[in-house]
């Protein structure tokens, strides 16, 4: 993947729910996957200008193929806090999605890591190469 660009980076504020919390109080380690997917969501269409419809209007969906995540401090219950995300890295293939959480009130890092993402062809559920125009599109968000 290319790693050479450096892409801007969006935030999205959400709240940890009742239903979030494990048996030891804390979030449980799998909503944070799910808060990072919440933000992605928002922000494909907020921010980046292609909602996730928009890709499956035109037969394409994205989905994970790794994951890699760093607890460092646990949400509590009624916590507010920021997901960060932006894209590491994108080729033909895929690309790589990097992240942070933060406790909004006190903006420590409770979370990171990276999701990688292909593209694939919701017909066949395959793998396809990402169409030129979407690249385009992608690199018009590089931080300057």
């Amino acid at each position: 993947m290319l790693t050479s660009t450096t892409y801007k980076v969006f935030e999205t504020e959400l709240r940890v729910r009742p239903d979030d919390i494990d048996m030891f109080q804390h979030v449980h380690n799998s909503k944070y996957l799910d808060y990072v997917l919440a933000a992605r969501y928002d922000q494909m269409d907020q921010c980046y200008g292609m909602s996730m419809e928009k890709f499956m209007a035109r037969g394409f969906g994205w989905v994970v193929k790794a994951v890699q995540i760093n607890y460092k401090r646990a949400l509590m219950l009624g916590d507010y806090f920021f997901v960060r995300t932006g894209i590491e890295s994108i080729d033909e293939r895929g690309c790589r999605v990097k992240f942070t959480i933060n406790n909004k009130a006190n903006d420590k890092l409770c979370s990171d890591g990276w999701f990688d993402f292909v593209m694939i062809d919701m017909k066949n559920g395959k793998g396809v190469k990402i169409p030129d125009d979407i690249l385009e599109h992608y690199s018009m968000l590089v931080d300057e």
